[in-house]
């Protein structure tokens, strides 16, 4: 993108630097008609050619060089006006002027058209007052303009930037969602999906077989609604409801959860993302921890911990459990990031695993 608005910059300067040629015409027309050999007629109409490409090329040509290359074609620019001086009147010097201002950079455009602008004064001979003025009023304006341009690209490359940024952050809000939403969703149903099968291997129930596969059923359309209110952007989560879920994901599985009973401790600010926490938690216990057979959930004002006592030999082994790694505790950081919060997973010294989330004080 920043690539197509310089050259849509390169080719405004070209139309419009295009038109201002035309005003050339005349000194162009002059070297026909004056009464002098064919030899100095054929240099000073190639110079004058020159003079006219120069001016509709160079700009583009060096606004994204070095400023030393800059100043150097500002320099030679303005030596071929004044080399087409004694064919043409002095008013060829407004486009070096003009070229000046847009192409030698800072300070060194007061010294480059200072000596040219005293150098006039000093050869020429007759009134021109009028055309210093104009040599003036060209810089000043071109100057402006040329500035105003540049200024104008900067905002739109910053916007560009900003619109960039904006979309990758949707993206990445997007993915963390669907990755909280289909993973603890996914895991459950795996799991109730599982008891089913060997609830209807083992001959139990029927009753009890299509209760858990209500259950699916029911996860499964959540999921679908989630999925729909994370692309809309409206999906928000509630602690209180991830524990009552994560309670029963884990007792289909097999585990004992000891949860607290209330979220009132927690502070209203940090309970969404402490959600987010909780879910990512039991997600790993769900699809890790082998042989768990216990999740413990503690909560405080800033902090939450989700332990179990499954076996730490493949949850350290596992690179989506440790510390910081995998797709959902890295999200999971970003996610926390915003409240100020630190994440830590890792598996505990004797057996088991534990993800604590903290508020920084």
């Amino acid at each position: 993108m920043s690539d197509q608005i310089i050259r849509e910059s390169q080719r405004a300067w070209g139309f419009s630097a295009g038109f201002f040629t035309l005003f050339m015409l005349p000194e162009f027309l002059a070297q026909f008609r004056a009464d002098r050999p064919m030899w100095v007629t054929v240099l000073a109409v190639a110079g004058m050619v020159g003079y006219a490409v120069g001016y509709v090329l160079l700009p583009p040509l060096v606004w994204r060089r070095s400023a030393m290359l800059q100043i150097a074609c500002g320099v030679a620019y303005m030596g071929l006006a004044a080399a087409l001086s004694p064919v043409a009147t002095p008013y060829i010097f407004i486009w070096a002027f003009a070229l000046c201002a847009v192409v030698v950079p800072g300070w060194w455009l007061v010294a480059v058209d200072g000596v040219a602008f005293v150098a006039l004064v000093i050869v020429l001979t007759g009134d021109y007052s009028g055309l210093m003025i104009i040599l003036a009023s060209v810089t000043v304006l071109c100057r402006s303009v040329a500035h105003m341009v540049h200024v104008n690209r900067d905002l739109r490359l910053a916007r560009d930037r900003v619109a960039a940024l904006a979309v990758a952050d949707e993206r990445g809000r997007v993915a963390r969602d669907l990755h909280d939403v289909l993973g603890h969703s996914l895991t459950t149903v795996t799991v109730k999906a599982g008891l089913t099968r060997r609830m209807l291997e083992s001959g139990v129930s029927i009753d009890r077989a299509l209760a858990e596969m209500r259950d699916v059923e029911r996860l499964s359309q959540q999921a679908l609604a989630d999925i729909t209110a994370t692309v809309s952007g409206d999906r928000a989560a509630s602690l209180a409801a991830e524990l009552v879920g994560a309670k029963e994901a884990l007792r289909s599985a097999g585990i004992d959860a000891d949860f607290p009973l209330a979220v009132d401790d927690v502070e209203p600010a940090y309970q969404e993302a402490f959600a987010f926490a909780l879910r990512e938690g039991v997600t790993n216990v769900l699809r890790h921890s082998a042989g768990a057979t216990r999740c413990e959930v503690r909560l405080g004002d800033s902090w939450l911990e989700v332990r179990d006592d499954g076996d730490p030999g493949p949850a350290a082994a596992n690179p989506s459990r440790a510390s910081g790694g995998g797709t959902g505790l890295t999200g999971l950081s970003e996610r926390l990031g915003g409240i100020g919060a630190r994440l830590e997973a890792g598996p505990l010294p004797s057996q088991g695993f534990r993800l604590r989330v903290e508020v920084s004080a």
